[in-house]
């Protein structure tokens, strides 16, 4: 894997970009001035893995907000702020960890340098978040009325010259679009520019289904090249569904471990037990199990042990048996019933 090794920034406890890992984030979807169902949901999504939190604020109300959200959660808090100036000043005052706004539509240079000073003074960071479908006008017309990579990273540029001006490095920026190839491109021609850290994601992915498969491929290809210091899985759902996409991600390309991973065979005409239930159900087991381990679920015990014998523990099926197997090496057989019932038994020792 290439690497592309930014300056790094700080946003909360983690340092971001340069060897540092790369964080997952995701977005309440709360109405950020209920302070109680925002806290909720923020909660919820630690508990799974979220490591960065972004909420909306589109108001005076929700910018005050974030103080009281602040006091009760323990991952870094993100503003999402839009043209007003003022909402990120006051949630600067309110301890937010980073701001995300773009310089080039808060107005004046004087507005611009009052939220500069205030994140300079606060240690707060800055994300610069260019969106395929709200480019500036002179740049698409520059582009054929066409939303292309090349006017991403044109709009981005613009942006963070606008910051550099004020002396102000503490910045990060994503570019994102709804398809994959424009989204690759622009990370890729960005990366090329500058030396900032990137926030990556496929932006109205879609739904669990599409969005899983539109964010697992963007993304995947982004971070094999070495791109990307925070990400999100942008999913039409239930924000606590983006985290384990999240990490799934990050785990298969094995630039982030954490809990179990749960490999299994496709099954075939050999498979003589029901796989496709065990493997839901081992699944199912281990999912809250906090241990970095390998489980191999397999359909027959001519292939199992050898195709996985990297897994820490597994299980190959007989007919109308299991052999449970770590390392490659047979360790037991037990009956169809008794698999998953010794399959944890041994996890459960495994140190």
């Amino acid at each position: 894997m290439k690497k592309y090794i930014s300056r790094v920034v700080k946003v909360g406890p983690y340092k971001l970009g340069g060897n540092n890992p790369v964080r997952v984030q995701s977005m309440c979807n709360t109405d950020t001035r209920d302070v109680k169902a925002t806290v909720k949901q923020i909660l919820a999504l630690e508990k799974i893995g979220c490591e960065i939190v972004r909420v909306a604020v589109p108001d005076m109300v929700a910018a005050k907000a974030i103080g009281k959200i602040k006091k009760q959660i323990h991952i870094p808090l993100v503003a999402d702020i839009h043209f007003d100036y003022q909402l990120a000043l006051e949630a600067v005052a309110q301890g937010i960890d980073k701001v995300r706004i773009n310089p080039g539509n808060i107005g004046s240079d004087e507005k611009v340098r009052a939220v500069v000073m205030a994140c300079k003074k606060n240690k707060v960071p800055i994300r610069i978040g260019i969106n395929g479908g709200s480019l500036e006008k002179d740049i698409l017309k520059k582009y054929k009325n066409k939303v292309t990579a090349k006017g991403m990273v044109e709009s981005a540029m613009r942006h963070i010259k606008i910051l550099e001006k004020h002396n102000f490095k503490d910045i990060l920026i994503s570019l994102k679009a709804s398809d994959i190839k424009r989204t690759v491109e622009a990370y890729r021609l960005l990366s090329k520019k500058v030396k900032y850290p990137l926030h990556i994601g496929v932006t109205e992915a879609g739904t669990i289904f599409r969005g899983t498969i539109m964010s697992s491929i963007g993304l995947g290809i982004l971070l094999y090249e070495g791109i990307g210091a925070t990400l999100r899985v942008s999913l039409t759902a239930d924000p606590l569904d983006e985290i384990g996409v999240a990490w799934e991600i990050l785990k298969s390309l094995k630039l982030r471990k954490k809990g179990v991973t749960v490999t299994s065979c496709p099954t075939c005409g050999r498979t003589q037990i029901d796989l496709i239930n065990l493997a839901k159900k081992v699944e199912e087991a281990v999912k809250d199990i906090d241990k970095d381990i390998h489980i191999a679920v397999m359909g027959c015990v001519v292939n199992g042990p050898g195709e996985a014998r990297e897994a820490d523990i597994g299980v190959a099926g007989g007919k109308g048996m299991g052999a449970i197997f770590a390392k490659g090496k047979v360790i037991k057989s037990v009956k169809e019933d008794q698999i998953l019932s010794a399959l944890l038994e041994e996890i459960e020792k495994i140190k």
